[in-house]
């Protein structure tokens, strides 16, 4: 009887101990690396002039996702940091652009403007933004709510990038435009913080600046051979150089522009990031701490330059050794590399560029559809501003106008939408009322329902031909779409005890916040819908 006693006692401490020993491997640190722009097959398209430290260690060392895509159409910057914060598609958490328009005041509305708020120590007095316009808890909102004690800090050039990837708690900085000094809103702070407000005197963005772009390594290692804005380049083997005309180009001569369309971007903002994890003091309790870094500069210099580019080429190889740097950095504050999981992933890929080959690529023209619809509907109905504005793949009809005209909102969206079915690069429209009575499980169908959101969305969605892309100036590649170029993105989870290995099958990214929070211990955010992806 005592024999059988103590063994039953015997085995409640090893199942205590064998929980302890579970809980002190929960990761105390969650950073998140999000380029705005890399295409899913990047990572190993490149991966032969990585550094050991960088892309290389994340993905030999962590577990890589080779199929993670985003399932629903409009893959732009905004609405995926949106799913990356929330875990949900647009339809749940509300973020279908930069902006829309509101069809009760006609106005045009944008995502994180607030007069009522007030960027800190912003040398340009101007500046207003907030996360009032963010309907999901985000990641950083959970885990604050979980312990006030808990760090949660987001960092960007774009104050919609820092705050969306934020949320309402913690605090998001991004850089000002006159002398891209680190500011955020009154909404998550009263005044800038001394260590930020010295690092910004102490001018350390300028010393990432570059005054000449040339490539890291030498030319006939990359892989890429459409060349803009880099000089200096000769091969020693032979290998083409194509230029590419510079006519359609931003020209960059500020501070800030430099941070954008160069590499100097992603380097002031690893260097920013370093800072604020020590000053933090990130991981140096049992709270959870989360650091968000979020790079605009990827995008910029896609769009601009294109995927084909040996700009881009070089600007990825740029970051890999500030990656390199920075796993260096925070590990090196930590007692243990399982105490901080490391989550590489990109709010979308990128379409190839129109002018890639000698016959360019047809762009949709914006302005001359809204121009066709608007009087299209006024031959039908009388001439009138029937269509109040483009925004995001989507037409917006002047509601008041078609009530005053006794008309119905719910046929002219089908009708639009037959009408734009005869545009030029459209593939397929479906109108509001449609997408907002009708369940559609699979297909094309799906992936625009899953980012329609009835309070802000269009009264008629548009899905451009594959290849296709809006046309803008200085624009040669852009996202988008539903289509694999702009899906399909790099997905990497590394540190916090995962076994290393690469999963080959499909996995969507509105499960990357539920499996992070499961990693740490707490509730993942309110609106979440993914699955839980095994990482152990």
């Amino acid at each position: 009887m005592k024999r059988g006693i103590l063994y039953m006692i015997l085995m409640v401490v090893a199942v205590m101990c064998a929980t302890t020993t579970w809980a002190q491997k929960k990761p105390r640190v969650v950073v998140n690396i999000v380029l705005t722009t890399m295409n899913g097959d990047d990572l190993e398209r490149y991966a032969d002039n990585f550094s050991q430290g960088g892309f290389r260690r994340l993905t030999t060392e962590g577990v890589t996702f080779a199929n993670a895509t985003y399932g629903y159409m409009q893959t732009l910057t905004p609405v995926s940091l949106a799913t990356l914060s929330t875990g949900a598609t647009p339809s749940t958490h509300g973020v279908v652009g930069e902006a829309w328009w509101d069809h009760i005041t006609n106005k045009r509305t944008t995502l994180v403007d607030d007069s009522s708020a007030h960027s800190l120590r912003f040398s340009t007095g101007t500046g207003n933004y907030s996360a009032k316009n963010l309907l999901a808890e985000s990641f950083g909102d959970a885990v604050v709510k979980s312990s006030e004690e808990s760090r949660v800090a987001t960092i960007a050039i774009e104050p919609m990038s820092a705050i969306v990837m934020n949320g309402k708690r913690g605090v998001a900085y991004w850089m000002e435009t006159l002398k891209t000094h680190w500011t955020t809103s009154s909404c998550y702070v009263d005044e800038l913080p001394e260590w930020v407000a010295t690092y910004n005197q102490e001018e350390w963005n300028k010393v990432y600046q570059l005054e000449r772009w040339n490539t890291l390594l030498p030319y006939d290692r990359y892989h890429n051979s459409q060349v803009s804005k880099i000089e200096g380049l000769h091969s020693k083997e032979g290998k083409r150089i194509d230029f590419v005309g510079t006519d359609d180009m931003p020209t960059v001569t500020s501070l800030h522009q430099k941070m954008y369309y160069t590499p100097a971007g992603n380097s002031a903002i690893f260097a920013f990031a370093k800072q604020t994890f020590g000053k933090l003091q990130m991981g140096r309790d049992e709270a959870v701490d989360v650091l968000n870094i979020v790079l605009d500069t990827p995008e910029k210099i896609a769009t601009v330059y294109g995927a084909e580019s040996v700009e881009y080429e070089d600007m990825l190889y740029r970051l890999d050794r500030d990656i390199e740097d920075f796993i260096a950095f925070t590990t090196a504050q930590l007692s243990s590399p399982e105490e901080m999981v490391i989550v590489l992933t990109a709010a979308h890929g990128t379409s190839p560029s129109y002018n890639a080959t000698k016959e360019p690529q047809s762009r949709f023209n914006v302005m001359q559809a809204e121009v066709i619809v608007n009087a299209y509907l006024g031959s039908q109905y009388g001439n009138a501003e029937w269509v109040l504005g483009y925004e995001n793949r989507n037409i917006y009809l002047n509601h008041n106008l078609i009530k005053e005209k006794k008309l119905s909102i719910p046929a002219l969206q089908h009708e639009v939408a037959t009408f734009c079915m005869q545009l030029k690069g459209v593939s397929h429209a479906l109108a509001a009322d449609a997408l907002r009575n009708s369940y559609f499980g699979s297909g094309y169908a799906q992936k625009i329902q899953n980012g329609y959101y009835p309070k802000r969305s269009g009264d008629v969605v548009i899905n451009l031909m594959p290849g296709y892309i809006e046309e803008q100036q200085t624009t040669r590649s852009a996202s988008g779409s539903m289509y694999r170029y702009d899906v399909h993105v790099p997905l990497v989870v590394y540190g916090g005890g995962v076994q290393p290995r690469m999963v080959e099958e499909k996995v969507d990214m509105t499960s990357v916040v539920p499996t992070i929070a499961k990693m740490v211990g707490i509730a993942a955010p309110t609106a979440s819908e993914g699955e839980i992806l095994n990482v152990k």
